[in-house]
């Protein structure tokens, strides 16, 4: 039988295969390091993300708020931005376009498809 493994979410996130093995990945800011399933970790975010939207063409992605607060603005549909405050949940279908604008530090836990996922870069603003 396999022995346990511990992680540090703050240096590694999990990369769950497509047959459910999980292995330590290690954490980086965005673009992630791909992951042929799903990426599980803790997101501690401080400022928005370095990019202006992001969508993840192979599966939902689940979000859950363990503090702060943080809109999540759906780019494909205006006007359908979600506010989470801590104990929230959400769901980002499959292929929508959206980025996370943060209101307050706060902390984030995610489970994310991939690991075909697609970001846009941020206007160049020279």
């Amino acid at each position: 039988m396999p022995d346990p493994m511990r992680f540090d979410p703050s240096t590694h996130t999990i990369g769950l295969s497509r047959d459910l093995v999980a292995s330590k990945v290690p954490e980086r800011p965005d673009p992630p390091v791909p992951v042929d399933g799903m990426t599980f970790g803790i997101a501690t975010m401080l400022e928005n993300a370095p990019h202006s939207g992001e969508m993840h063409p192979d599966g939902d992605e689940v979000l859950y708020l363990i503090s702060g607060r943080a809109n999540v603005v759906i780019l494909d549909s205006p006007g359908v931005d979600v506010e989470m405050k801590p104990g929230d949940g959400l769901v980002v279908p499959k292929g929508v376009w959206h980025r996370v604008d943060i209101l307050e530090p706060c902390q984030f836990v995610y489970l994310t498809p991939g690991p075909n996922n697609e970001f846009r870069p941020l206007a160049d603003d020279t």
